[in-house]
């Protein structure tokens, strides 16, 4: 039976945060008896997980993908060590850390495109770790789309309770995101949100598009670029609302339950609103990636790293998304 299922790749994120003791206790949950699962990694850095968990994994290790044999159970370690047995130091930010990231992210990806697995999970990473390590990028999701050839629209697309944001802007300043704020660049994330919940099991996803002015009146973007881009996407078959005021958005759709996500025109405006009703729960998809790849959406928590006090509810739950789309994905 196991290898008729889908193969998951799970890191341990950052070995300085709480990323190993999370997956430690994530490999001890009934759900990933439902997939095949290989954690790749160094192997002292999940044994020091499950030094922090109390759990032991009975894990069956290898040096390479070929010696999997998923006759034999569903759950291996692909041990990347080559030989190496550092040891991180917990809480802090390192090039050492960063490195072994990036180094289990590439080994995953490669994996991902020779359709060895299906599905990428992930424990946090820590951004200044990744910087530190190599990474050239803003974030994992476009060091992610550029090792996967991806060309298209992406986005981080973050998920509280089953219900969705995404964004038309991230990272800029404020001052720059009216300039963003055109018909073409609004449908993007419209279209991917809509596309990706399909995906997840949400056969008609309720959009709601947020204003990017006080009210949704008090500037022009709302007449000339946000109402043709929602007007757009009805036409295109997507059930889109909007626009919606930014500082009563979260109350109609997400509290009211009038809509299944949202689609913010900047970072803050999604943010403030998801992290106020569930910082502790919240996960993330990367969006627009040509497999799942989810994550917890939160940091590398150095304030409780090697405590045992790290909540596996958004690890859990951002597995479960991965395995959900990989197998839906299968069907297509």
């Amino acid at each position: 039976m196991s290898k008729n299922r889908i193969n998951i790749g799970l890191l341990l994120g950052d070995p300085s945060g709480i990323g190993p003791e999370l997956i430690s206790k994530l490999l001890a949950e009934n759900i990933t008896e439902k997939a095949n699962i290989i954690v790749i990694g160094e192997k002292n850095i999940l044994a020091s997980g499950n030094q922090i968990s109390g759990i032991t994994n009975d894990l069956k290790i290898v040096s390479k993908f070929e010696e999997i044999n998923f006759n034999n159970g569903n759950k291996f370690f692909l041990d990347i060590s080559e030989g190496k047995n550092h040891s991180y130091v917990l809480s802090e930010c390192s090039k050492e850390s960063g490195k072994s990231v990036l180094k289990a992210l590439d080994f995953a990806l490669e994996l991902a495109k020779q359709n060895k697995i299906q599905a990428i999970n992930f424990a946090p990473f820590n951004k200044t770790s990744l910087k530190l390590g190599g990474n050239e990028h803003s974030d994992e999701l476009h060091y992610m789309a550029e090792k996967l050839g991806v060309k298209s629209f992406i986005c981080e697309l973050n998920v509280i309770d089953n219900f969705w944001t995404a964004r038309v802007t991230s990272h800029m300043p404020i001052r720059e995101v009216p300039s963003h704020i055109k018909k073409e660049n609004i449908l993007k994330p419209i279209k991917l949100i809509n596309s990706t919940m399909r995906l997840s099991g949400i056969e008609n996803p309720r959009v709601a598009v947020q204003a990017l002015n006080p009210h949704a009146e008090f500037g022009h973007e709302e007449k000339a670029e946000i109402i043709p881009a929602i007007e757009e996407a009805k036409k295109l078959g997507i059930n889109a609302d909007g626009p919606l005021p930014c500082d009563t958005s979260f109350i109609t759709a997400y509290k009211n339950k009038n809509h299944d996500c949202i689609v913010g025109m900047y970072h803050d405006a999604l943010q403030a609103g998801l992290k106020a009703f569930g910082f502790d729960r919240g996960l993330s998809v990367q969006g627009g990636l040509p497999i799942p790849v989810t994550t917890p959406a939160h940091g590398t928590a150095f304030d409780i790293a090697g405590k045992n006090k790290a909540n596996l509810e958004p690890t859990l739950q951002s597995f479960k998304i991965a395995l959900t789309m990989a197998e839906n994905k299968l069907k297509t």
